[in-house]
């Protein structure tokens, strides 16, 4: 039970790192919050774990806007020194409100993300039964940072950096 706990944290991780990257490319238009979107981004960042145990991860996500830039579908891959995680996530804009589904095809996990955008800053929150974790994603032109926190489980954060390759 508790080496699926682990690896459903991790799977709940990854999804917040799959949808803080989904997030975090929008355009600063609230009516179109993920216009300019589409495209390949990749980049790299950190990792930590409870305990204090840091580990370096590299990122590729390649993003899907439906035309009316209200409705995203990402795809996330992304590699440590020990896991692959691989992603996908729909989410939709309403109003300011972001909500969606994520799912994490190699260990069989999703969950629902919820969250809010406004003037092109994103704040989200990514659950998958009792792992949740909160974000805050911000974009300058080509390249995206996000910064994500965790409690409550062996995963307790992540700063990205994201380029539009």
């Amino acid at each position: 039970m508790f080496l699926f706990e682990a690896i459903g944290r991790r799977m709940a991780m990854a999804s917040l790192l799959s949808l803080s990257l989904l997030s975090v490319g929008a355009q600063a238009q609230s009516a179109q919050p993920f216009a300019g979107m589409s495209g390949v981004w990749s980049g790299k960042g950190t990792i930590s774990f409870e305990g204090g145990a840091r580990e370096a991860i590299r990122c590729r996500a390649t993003y899907a806007v439906r035309e009316d830039g209200n409705a995203l579908q990402q795809i996330l891959r992304c590699a440590s020194d020990s896991y692959k995680i691989e992603l996908t996530s729909n989410v939709v804009a309403n109003g300011g409100k972001l909500s969606g589904t994520w799912s994490e095809s190699t260990r069989n996990v999703s969950g629902d993300v919820q969250g809010t955008t406004a003037g092109g800053r994103f704040q989200v929150v990514v659950s998958a039964g009792t792992f949740s974790a909160d974000l805050v994603a911000t974009t300058k032109g080509n390249s995206q940072t996000v910064v994500i926190r965790s409690s409550g489980s062996e995963f307790k954060g992540a700063n990205i950096t994201l380029t539009r390759t």
